[in-house]
């Protein structure tokens, strides 16, 4: 028996885009000899479809590609993702399903057990929990069907009561097949491996691992689909953020030699490394965009190119991402902006080849100035000010977006939406952000990632140090901890979750902690207006982070 996986980007709620790739995969697996092709979660809708689920016409757009995918089943059999209707009153009235179509029908439908519902999903607010569980007999073989997170409870996991797999163990099945939409994260394709091998280990079964691919919104998957044998060994595995097919005859899965050692379990980083799998971030960064692009139908971007490191590595990955001929930068000096940061700019557009322009704000900002001078009563110059020229950018980047259908990419890092180091309306701007889920010394690594084999940001970007230029001889040091101890901080804090002592007691200074914790919550508000996320990290500002904007804890 041939098993292949199709690894495909869907678009959600694009049924018509979505089930003629599903059957053109079904054709390219026919054509290789395959008995059965495997096809990811939630596929023919694609994932995830949040809140389209309580529309019926949606339910009914899903099933009626059901029926269109099933007339090409005649001669082969095929495992899709879609939602199903629960036939019971009680409960939720839909599962997450996978339907399994042979011969023109509906041969059985395996609904999902365990219903991840925290950080980005949210699938017991849709969906209810499968309450009987059954092989699927084919060709004389039984199959383990099973969806994304059914595998990650090996009777370990405090989230969850049941393990999918100990009661299909009673049929006693040939080989598991899981169909998964598991997003991207700098650490998750290695977890993901040690908990594919941990199910092969104890179940002693070959498993084959379907995963989507593609961008939807802020949410990045990364395919990586794997297929392993009976003793843990990985015998094929798909590219990563990229379409694929590939598979195995079952009947070669039994494995040979000594079962590889599975660790106790994965341990996510402790600390922040900076340049850790800085080449996936990069890739995930460039399918982010190409993806939000594409399904929006959007052709160009447009950016405020500063001559620094983070509108640099923007505009690097916005011109691989779309071509370089359809990312425009607009360099806006004002009156605090330095010659070498304007060179630096315009050197890294001609290395790029980029379109770019020049538009000075000096008399702009005067204007605004002058306007505002009697209501200001000679106050000294501080943060208004400063904020001004930040506007000023934000409008003129958004009149050249409106006039000629840019898209505007944002350009802050994580490290300054965390503290709150930015304007609202001005350079946050935008209606993508590249770096918000990208802390500043990730972005030093992600500039030298891109220079890997030529010069293609400026030496002198990487090199100097950050600046606003919103002032005289301004750094960024001026308001905030330096960049390397900031980031090993807020990562302590945001993506591992620990309060106050824990991250003292790994040497930091309790002043900075107080201080850098209460800039992190009294700036929820600022993030909360803020444009999409490009998901990076285990823990991105957005929907799988939910803070509430009035409180009091560490503010």
């Amino acid at each position: 028996m041939k098993i292949i996986l199709a690894q495909q980007n869907y678009h959600i709620g694009n049924f018509e885009y979505n089930t003629q790739k599903i059957i053109d995969g079904i054709k390219a697996a026919r054509a290789q000899g395959a008995d059965l092709v495997v096809f990811s979660e939630l596929c023919v809708c694609g994932y995830p479809p949040r809140d389209f689920l309580e529309f019926e016409d949606f339910i009914a757009q899903s099933h009626a590609a059901i029926d269109r995918i099933k007339a090409h089943t005649l001669d082969i059999a095929v495992l899709v993702g879609a939602p199903a209707r629960n036939p019971q009153k009680e409960g939720k009235d839909l599962f997450n399903a996978a339907w399994f179509l042979y011969e023109g029908e509906v041969k059985q439908v395996v609904h999902k057990t365990l219903l991840p519902t925290y950080d980005v999903f949210d699938e017991y607010r849709y969906f209810e929990p499968a309450y009987e569980w059954n092989v699927i007999p084919f060709k004389g073989k039984k199959l383990a069907v099973t969806i994304c997170e059914d595998i990650w409870n090996l009777g370990d996991n405090p989230l969850y009561r049941v393990c999918p797999m100990d009661l299909l163990m009673a049929q006693e099945p040939d080989v598991m097949i899981n169909l998964s939409a598991s997003p991207f994260d700098y650490d998750h394709d290695e977890d993901r491996k040690e908990i594919i091998l941990a199910n092969v280990l104890k179940y002693r079964l070959p498993m084959y691992y379907c995963n989507t691919v593609g961008s939807q919104t802020e949410i990045v998957f990364d395919g990586g689909s794997l297929i392993y044998d009976a003793k843990g060994n990985v015998v094929k595995e798909l590219p990563y953020f990229e379409e694929a097919m590939g598979g195995m005859e079952l009947e070669t899965l039994t494995g040979s030699g000594e079962a590889p050692v599975r660790k106790q379990e994965f341990t996510p980083l402790t600390k922040l490394v900076f340049d850790h799998n800085i080449n996936r971030i990069y890739d995930a960064l460039v399918l982010g965009i190409r993806d939000y692009f594409g399904k929006m139908g959007f052709k160009k971007a447009i950016l405020g190119s500063s001559g620094g490191i983070d509108s640099a590595v923007t505009l690097a990955i916005a011109c691989d991402a779309l071509g370089k001929d359809n990312v425009r930068a607009i360099l806006m000096p004002s009156p605090y902006s330095t010659e070498h940061s304007v060179d630096d700019a315009v050197a890294l557009s001609k290395n790029l080849g980029n379109p770019y322009d020049i538009i000075r704000i000096n008399d702009i900002y005067q204007s605004f100035l002058d306007t505002l001078e009697p209501y200001f009563k000679g106050l000294p110059f501080n943060v208004a000010e400063e904020n001004t020229q930040s506007r000023i950018r934000g409008n003129l980047l958004m009149g050249l977006s409106n006039k000629f259908g840019y898209i505007l990419l944002n350009t802050s890092n994580k490290s300054e939406l965390s503290t709150g180091y930015g304007t609202l309306y001005g350079d946050m701007a935008g209606g993508l952000s590249v770096l918000g889920d990208v802390y500043k010394m990730q972005v030093y690594a992600l500039a030298r990632y891109i220079n890997r084999d030529r010069e293609i940001i400026p030496v002198n970007i990487i090199e100097k140090a950050p600046s606003a230029e919103l002032r005289p001889d301004q750094k960024d040091s001026d308001s905030l901890p330096d960049y390397a101890v900031l980031d090993s901080i807020l990562y302590q804090y945001i993506e591992r979750r620990q309060g106050p002592k824990e991250i003292i007691a790994q040497g930091f200074d309790s002043a900075l902690i107080s201080r850098t914790l209460k800039m992190v919550n009294t700036n929820e508000y600022k993030r909360n207006q803020f444009c999409p996320i490009i998901r990076v990290s285990s823990k991105a500002f957005g929907v799988g982070r939910r803070i509430p904007i009035v409180g009091k804890y560490l503010s």
